[in-house]
């Protein structure tokens, strides 16, 4: 076991803790294995009744995988990449799936692989420090970790809105979307925890008693300029929106998309539609697999981190540097299907 975990049973609960505070407790390989290792044994172990997981120390829950590692090896053969998404897939579909209930504390950062092991979750508390966000269009990557089933069942075009744009919403954000289940008060966080552990057949009773009045959230006001200006599955029609109305909402929006990678916004945007038809979550893991394998070794996720990781210029030169000339050739060569023996499976049960 990684000590990046804190692996333990506390009542009736078994819970696990995010243990790299110095990353933002972002994923590794070794923790998506420890994890899935601890949900495989409690799944079977009557002792246990709920599953807690949270971080220990620092500001975020997490702040999403080791993107160095995986530009480290897509520059080279893309083995440790491709070894890093297939254990954290297979742990998302794990938490899909899981029998017994899981309480996610998504108290701080929550991006990328934070994401991904906190909407599964039956329970999904935010706070005042909430911050959820896939930023991962302006690294060059494509919002995974089951994005692509999420998203696009979210309200309207706000999930098209948040892979497109990366933007950052709160913890009253997330529960007017739906992607929090509750909203407390970081401070009663330890209140709940205890109360769980001591009775888990009351975690909705528990969270709902620690609840308050979440402030106002405020994408809600712009719901009808979401919808409006990213109704299209078309990257193009989605820019020539922004780019037609003079208002200072959409020249914001229309330059923040100006900064990310036009490849993976295109891709992004195929991927939020045909998720939105996927017949089960493993279907869109197995897609999001398929893609992350063909993405790795591109130019824009390595100048992606390049700029904005390591060298931190906050200057990637796209290539394909526009829209148009990113092809549908060049999204049909992303999403063609691995060869036989190499695609995506779930984690046997």
């Amino acid at each position: 076991m990684t000590d990046q975990l804190i692996i333990r049973t506390e009542g009736l609960t078994g819970r696990i803790s995010l243990n790299r505070p110095k990353a933002i407790h972002a994923l590794t390989t070794p923790m998506c294995f420890g994890m899935s290792e601890a949900l495989s044994a409690w799944e079977h172990d009557d002792a246990v009744q709920a599953v807690m997981i949270d971080h220990s120390e620092g500001r975020g829950f997490c702040a999403g995988g080791d993107i160095r590692m995986l530009a480290e090896s897509g520059a080279k053969d893309g083995k440790d990449a491709r070894a890093f998404f297939h254990s954290e897939y297979r742990l998302n579909h794990q938490l899909f799936t899981y029998d017994k209930p899981v309480i996610a504390f998504m108290d701080g950062i929550t991006m990328g692989g934070g994401v991904g092991i906190s909407l599964p979750a039956r329970f999904r508390v935010a706070t005042e420090n909430t911050r959820f966000a896939m930023p991962e269009t302006g690294i060059g990557l494509f919002p995974d970790v089951g994005a692509g089933w999420y998203l696009p069942r979210l309200e309207g075009r706000v999930g098209q809105f948040l892979a497109l744009t990366g933007a950052r919403i709160d913890g009253a954000e997330c529960l007017a979307l739906g992607l929090a289940t509750h909203y407390l008060p970081s401070e009663k966080l330890d209140e709940a925890k205890e109360r769980i552990a001591e009775r888990p057949e009351r975690i909705a009773g528990i969270l709902g008693e620690l609840s308050v009045t979440a402030p106002d959230a405020r994408i809600t006001e712009n719901m009808a300029r979401i919808n409006r200006f990213f109704a299209s599955d078309s990257y193009e029609d989605i820019l020539e929106a922004l780019e037609k109305d003079d208002s200072d909402w959409a020249q914001k929006e229309r330059d923040t998309l100006g900064t990310k990678s036009p490849q993976t916004c295109k891709v992004a945007l195929r991927q939020l539609k045909e998720g939105a038809d996927m017949p089960d979550f493993a279907a869109e893991m197995a897609q999001e697999y398929t893609i992350g394998a063909h993405v790795v070794g591109r130019h824009d996720f390595l100048e992606g981190v390049r700029a904005l990781i390591i060298d931190k210029d906050n200057s990637p030169k796209w290539n394909p540097a526009t829209p148009a000339e990113v092809s549908d050739a060049l999204i049909d060569e992303i999403f063609a299907p691995l060869p036989a023996g190499e695609a995506w499976t779930p984690l046997a049960r």
